[in-house]
């Protein structure tokens, strides 16, 4: 069976119950301390980035002994504001050690979240977390976008030919325009969002990875194959420090 990706209005956007319902249990028992390990030579980790098998992309040493995962949604505010406290500290003082490696992958929650997540991945891999960072920052403001135009478009947009809906949607949230700015063409900004196949993937990422990790809410932080009962940037600090980083 085909995905329509379509959801109505106030699911897409109002409903988002599972932003920030993380309920996991498990911990990660504490271990030795870790040791540095130097970028290759005129690089720093946090500019090694790359596309991982499983669906996300992944900034750092692959062979880190400190592997973190994160499950995150552009709608979701929570994970808005775990991206603002931690992106900093997170590359300066844990990725580029070497000690740990940070993969993001889309938790995508309704299909404003997909038409987000295709521009964000619209540059590739390196343009990605920046891009993010500032599809993040303009969360509550493209979310007002749909918003204030209302159910009708948004069904307009929805009831478009698949390959049309999340151009669409993006034209109604700002995204676009906002995506221009940041250097993406309005030509390659319309294919990317046309991009299906990118878009079953994120899906079945969501599919795949919900019970394997046990996936309550978002953001859903996993180290190495544990999944964390943290949601904030100082309680993950928490974790990293009893595995030794």
């Amino acid at each position: 069976m085909k995905r329509t990706f379509a959801a109505p209005l106030a699911i897409a956007l109002f409903a988002l119950a599972a932003c920030g319902s993380q309920e996991a249990s498990n911990s990660v028992a504490a271990g030795g301390k870790v040791a540095d390990k130097a970028a290759p030579a005129g690089t720093t980790w946090a500019e090694t980035v790359v596309a991982t098998p499983e669906g996300g992309i992944l900034m750092g040493n692959p062979d880190a002994p400190v592997k973190l995962i994160e499950f995150g949604s552009y709608t979701c505010p929570h994970c808005a504001a775990f991206a603002a406290e931690s992106s900093e500290p997170l590359e300066r003082d844990y990725i580029n050690t070497g000690k740990v490696s940070f993969e993001y992958r889309n938790y995508v929650a309704n299909p404003l979240d997909i038409a987000v997540a295709l521009l964000a991945r619209c540059s590739g891999p390196t343009a990605f977390f920046p891009l993010s960072h500032q599809f993040f920052a303009n969360q509550q403001a493209m979310i007002e976008k749909v918003q204030a135009a209302g159910e009708a478009p948004y069904q307009s947009a929805m009831s478009a030919p698949q390959s049309e809906r999340f151009g669409r949607l993006a034209q109604l949230a700002g995204l676009v325009d906002f995506a221009k700015e940041r250097g993406i063409p309005e030509a390659k900004a319309t294919q990317c969002l046309a991009d299906m196949q990118t878009a079953e993937m994120m899906a079945k990422v969501v599919e795949r990875d919900t019970p394997k990790y046990e996936i309550k809410g978002t953001p859903s932080i996993i180290m190495n194959g544990t999944t964390l009962e943290v949601t904030t940037w100082p309680a993950l600090v928490e974790k990293l420090k009893e595995a030794g980083v």
